[in-house]
Parts: structure tokens; C-alpha cells; sequence
């Protein structure tokens, strides 16, 4: 030290500064995949990069660590039952993940948290810095293995901050170009998720070989194909063309496929959430649309639509389509309609509820640009296709009169 004082003062009671807790410190650490990358070898190691800011005789006291996405908050990690983990075999005990470091280490007495570098807590700098703010309150110091010893405290800080820049640059280079990849592959005509109910889904053997030495794990392409039960697509025409030019809700288009089981299969029940899906599904039009849904929105378990703008078409159509891209989309328009208006006053909505009082369906058998051909009770009825009052009126009357 430079500037000492002019005589000797070591024997003052408050020389030094002390700190009456005593040091423990815990470990940090993640990967970002199970798949991906080998958690069973990349913990230890990283385990064994922080032991290096051990001082001769220390330990960790405690071990957290997550297989997430650098990308997530902490809150949305470590969601994964205990089961998950285990099957990993990791040669490291875990005593929680970053959440679980940041709500129990005042309570632990923690005094310094080591990790491998600042990614292994997140690639968002935000979260990194939130993290290191929340210890912070508690008196607890965030160690970086791979930061320099000694220097100014700038130079340190310095280091820090461009290592996770550079570690948030790292991670939206990586989400464009992964972004840019499954663009393309919906571009090409390919699948993405869960096949649609009236599709399934069939490798595609004319696909590219994907590229040698390629990281993670190859998966083939796969392309949709008709379900091999014709029925299924009767069924989603009826049911786009039910809420297209009848304007029916969910509950009116279950109660009509409920009605006919043998000719609108499903596996359990038709669901609201099953109808407006379908109605909602642009790859119905035989186009592959991609990036339709957000996935991560900060809430656990839940998603939200993006908007149409930002959705990813195929040029052309690449699979056997359903409906036409314009019916799909007055489709849509109805959809709007109902959810800003309600819409529950129409002739034929009516008709309808009339019906379901006398125990009856409504189901069209067939239709043309102007009239519609339906099955109520047993009886067959011509309808035009915009009914008038005065004609809903009668055959609401001849429901109720029915016996």
C-alpha cells in the first residue's frame, strides 16, 4: 500500500475493515441443453473453473445450476420435475437453480457466488445485472472466474460489462439466424409442431441431406399429408364454412359436429378451443406458416398471436389444401366480427337456439352461392343464404309447434 500512515497504527481495534460472516460461498452454473450439450461433463467443468477463485481450504457450500436456455428469466427455469434432472447423471449435487440462489441466499449466509463466466447466469444482460443487484442487497459478491485479478475497479467493471454485452450480441445473432433458419424451412414447405387435425405429418424423403458436422441434433424434415380418414377434412370445410357463412360460435359449430359423430370424427370431444384453433389456421389453405404464436411471453405455460404481419408464408401451396386462402380469411373476418359484436340476433343463430330448445339440430346438407340445403328435426329446409326476419320468424314457429 502507498500511503501509510506516519506512525504505527495496526494495533487500533478498527485497523481493518472485518466482516463478521463468515465466507461461504456457492456455486452457479448452466447449460443451455440437454440435448445439445453434455450437462454429465460441462457442469464439472465449469464447477471446476470457479474452484480457481477458491482460497486454499474453502469449499462450495452449495451447488446451483440449470439446464434452460440462457435466454429465459430466472423465474420461468427450473420448471422440470426432479425426475428430469436425475436421469442427466451429473456427478454434482444440485441444491436449486438461479431463482432459487437469489431467494435463499440471505437466508443461507451466502457471501459470494462463483460462476464460470457472466452467461452461465443469463445471456440477457438485463437479467445478469438484476441478479448481480438482487445479491447485492444481501452483501453477496458475484465472482467470474474468467475476469483478472487485481487492477482498478473500473478495469474490472470494464471487463465485465463487455463480457455480457458481448454475451447479449452472441445470444440475438444466435435468435436471427435460428429465426432465419425456420423461416426458410417454412418457405421450403415443411412443418413446424403438431400436425393440424385434418393432416398428418411424413418424412420427407426428397428433403436436403442436412449439412455434415451440423450442431444439435438432425432432425428430418417432415411435410403434411391428408389424414388417412378422409372425414376429417368434411369435417374442418363444415366447420370453417359454419363460422364463414353462418357466423356460428364455437358452441353452435360443436353442437352441429357433435350431432353427426359418424361423419365428423374425433378423438374425444370437440373442444372450443379445438374449433377456434382450426378456424384460426392458416396452413388449412395448404400454405406453412411460421412464427403464427409467440412461445416465450414471461408467464409460464402460456403464449400469445403475433401479428399476421409478422408471419412467415410459403410462396405457394405446398400441402393438399382444405379451404382457399380467401375463405380463410373471410374466416378470420367473421371471427373479428363476433368477438367485437357478439352477433347473437342473426336469423339463423335463431333458428338455431330454437332448434336446441326442441331437442334438435341444425346441419347443412349442402349449399350453392344462394340458398342452403339443412336437416332441423328431421326435416329437410331450403333456406337463401341471407334469411329474412319474417322467414325465421315462421320457421321458429313451426319448431315450437312441432311435436
Amino acid at each position: 500500500m502507498q500511503f501509510v500512515p506516519p506512525i504505527d497504527l495496526t494495533d487500533l481495534p478498527n485497523y481493518e475493515k472485518t466482516d463478521l460472516r463468515p465466507r461461504r460461498l456457492v456455486f452457479v452454473g448452466r447449460v443451455s441443453t440437454k440435448d445439445n450439450q453434455n450437462p454429465a461433463t460441462s457442469l464439472p467443468r465449469q464447477v471446476s473453473t470457479a474452484a480457481a477463485r477458491l482460497e486454499p481450504g474453502e469449499d462450495f457450500a452449495a451447488y446451483f445450476w440449470d439446464v434452460e436456455s440462457g435466454m429465459l428469466p430466472p423465474e420461468l427455469r427450473s420448471l422440470a420435475p426432479q425426475e428430469m434432472y436425475d436421469t442427466l447423471a451429473v456427478p454434482l449435487r444440485r441444491d436449486g437453480g438461479l431463482q432459487d440462489l437469489v431467494d435463499r441466499a440471505e437466508p443461507l449466509g451466502v457471501t459470494h457466488v462463483l460462476a464460470e463466466r457472466s452467461d452461465r447466469l443469463a445471456r440477457a444482460m438485463l437479467t445478469s445485472l438484476t441478479v448481480e443487484h438482487e445479491l447485492g442487497k444481501f452483501g453477496v459478491e458475484v465472482v467470474y472466474a474468467n475476469e483478472p485479478v487485481g487492477g482498478t475497479e473500473s478495469g474490472r467493471l470494464r471487463v465485465r460489462r463487455y463480457s455480457q454485452v458481448d454475451a447479449e450480441i452472441y445470444r440475438t445473432a444466435m435468435m436471427e439466424m435460428s429465426m432465419g433458419g425456420q423461416i426458410q424451412h417454412a418457405v421450403g414447405g415443411w412443418n413446424h409442431g403438431h400436425p393440424p387435425y385434418p393432416y398428418i405429418s411424413v418424412v420427407d424423403e426428397t428433403a436436403p441431406e442436412p449439412a455434415r458436422g451440423r450442431f444439435g441434433v438432425a432432425r428430418p424434415k417432415r411435410k403434411l399429408v391428408p389424414h388417412p380418414d378422409s372425414r376429417r377434412f368434411d369435417a374442418v370445410r363444415e366447420l370453417c364454412r359454419l363460422r364463414r357463412e353462418e357466423g356460428l360460435k364455437s358452441a353452435e359449430i360443436i353442437a352441429v359436429l357433435a350431432a353427426d359423430p359418424d361423419r365428423y370424427p374425433i378423438e374425444n370431444r370437440w373442444t372450443h378451443n379445438r374449433i377456434e384453433g382450426l378456424v384460426a389456421n392458416p396452413k388449412l389453405t395448404g400454405h406453412q406458416v411460421f412464427n403464427r404464436r409467440a412461445t416465450r411471453t414471461g408467464r409460464a405455460g402460456t403464449s400469445r398471436w403475433n401479428p399476421v404481419e409478422d408471419w412467415a408464408w410459403s410462396p405457394g401451396i405446398v400441402h393438399e389444401p382444405v379451404i382457399t386462402l380467401q375463405e380463410w380469411k373471410q374466416a378470420q373476418q367473421v371471427t373479428a366480427a363476433l368477438r367485437g359484436r357478439g352477433q347473437q340476433g342473426d336469423p339463423l343463430s335463431r333458428i338455431r337456439v330454437a332448434a336446441s330448445r326442441r331437442g334438435f339440430t341444425v346441419a347443412a346438407l349442402s349449399s350453392s352461392d344462394t340458398h342452403t340445403v339443412y336437416l332441423i328435426g328431421g326435416r329437410k329446409m331450403v333456406l337463401p343464404a341471407q334469411i329474412p326476419d319474417i322467414l325465421a320468424q315462421q320457421v321458429i314457429t313451426d319448431l315450437e309447434m312441432a311435436g
